[in-house]
């Protein structure tokens, strides 16, 4: 898929230069309205809300909450449209190929190397977040977790939508001693084969745990900087790849196979078939405990070194067909009561991008009456061990070379 997604982009980069310009001026009109006019021209109408569909509890968060919440305030229809991104990037980059100007998609939940690719490409509206009253007020405008995507300048192309921070999961009735760096990790691995195993690259979980063993053994400031040239990297990051190879006969099948989703390795581990499992939501274990996924004595755990955070984005497509209606429901996701409950476990448990700093003592309260629940890590104690993305470029490099390396090396 990625393959073909890239093949289009320098097919479109080719042939359909030319309109772009006429893009502007549409994208201009809409944002010299003031923001009455925006939310009246939005009332009655649809917003197509298209995202990674992949978890229950954050559809129930849109559909039951946000979509609710939505109609009462705006009377505004949100229409949730499951999709994986490189799916949604595909179709867009039709659209845009064919000259469609009333595309389908009103917003896209977007980060990393496909926002790159998508604003690279012009496929994206904007910029717009200045344009939202609660960007305003309640955002961080000076934030590298704001204005950076895995590196990149977002320049006002995708408004924060929540963070998240990597954690390793496990069973403390099974694991008496979590391990607390790639060292003890590997220890751990070797001294209970076929029981630990890591979602394959390009599966957003598992390619996030090699960087995390990247940054592990190499280190983040020996990676940030290398040029995104597929050698360079290489030789980087080999003794990461030294090490996952050592590993790879203690795994699950003996790593002659991965499971291919996190909801797979999520099954394994519920089911006692692993012992660890993983994720980028720090939040998810209690969720999880609650709903009976997992058992009671599950908790989670990062590296004393730290782990990889990263902030996820909301973005327009160039042809949207109701972007009033796509700033409106954007502008509602970052205010104080929508934010305080994706914060909550029994929603969703995403991180908020909004500053505590510019909230009242009123609206603090809201995020300090959240119950975290059980097998979580305190907030805090997440920001103290949060290291940063990688450049979006580096990604798709380091996940063919651990494809060549790790999956088909012997």
């Amino acid at each position: 898929m990625k393959k073909i997604f890239v093949f289009m982009l320098i097919l479109l980069n080719l042939i359909n230069f030319a309109a772009c310009s006429k893009k502007i001026s549409k994208t201009d009109y809409v944002l010299s309205k003031d923001w009455d006019a925006i939310i009246k021209s939005s009332k009655g109408t649809t917003v197509a809300f298209y995202g990674w569909g992949g978890d229950d509890r954050i559809n129930k968060w849109i559909d039951n909450y946000v979509a609710k919440e939505l109609k009462q305030k705006y009377d505004i229809n949100l229409k949730r449209v499951p999709m994986n991104i490189e799916d949604i990037l595909s179709k867009m980059l039709n659209e845009k190929q064919f000259n469609v100007d009333k595309g389908t998609i009103d917003i896209v939940w977007i980060n990393g190397e496909n926002f790159y690719s998508a604003k690279q490409n012009g496929l994206l509206f904007g910029p717009f977040t200045n344009k939202l009253p609660n960007f305003q007020r309640y955002i961080d405008k000076e934030s590298k977790e704001v204005n950076f995507d895995f590196g990149f300048p977002v320049e006002g192309y995708e408004a924060p939508y929540g963070k998240a921070q990597f954690v390793m999961i496990y069973d403390k009735s099974k694991t008496k001693n979590a391990p607390k760096n790639y060292k003890e990790l590997l220890e751990f691995v070797k001294d209970n084969p076929g029981k630990f195993t890591y979602p394959a690259p390009p599966d957003f979980t598992g390619s996030a745990f090699v960087r995390n063993i990247i940054y592990e053994v190499v280190g983040y400031e020996n990676i940030v900087n290398v040029k995104p040239e597929k050698d360079e990297v290489a030789k980087k990051i080999k003794p990461a790849m030294d090490l996952l190879v050592e590993m790879k006969p203690y795994l699950w099948r003996s790593g002659k196979a991965y499971p291919a989703t996190l909801a797979q390795l999520d099954n394994m581990f519920s089911d006692g078939e692993i012992l660890m499992s993983m994720n980028y939501n720090p939040f998810s274990v209690s969720g999880k405990i609650k709903d009976g996924v997992f058992p009671k004595t599950t908790s989670s755990f990062v590296f004393e070194n730290g782990t990889i955070g990263n902030t996820h984005f909301l973005a327009i497509p160039f042809n949207a067909q109701n972007k009033e209606g796509a700033l409106a429901v954007i502008d509602f996701i970052l205010s104080v009561k929508a934010q305080a409950s994706k914060y909550d476990p029994q929603n969703w448990g995403d991180l908020p991008v909004i500053d505590k700093e510019k909230m009242t003592t009123d609206e603090r309260k809201l995020f300090e009456s959240v119950n975290i629940g059980e097998g979580t890590i305190s907030q805090e104690e997440l920001l103290k061990h949060r290291l940063p993305e990688l450049p979006a470029n580096l990604v798709p490099i380091i996940e063919e070379i651990w494809e060549e390396t790790v999956l088909k090396g012997e």
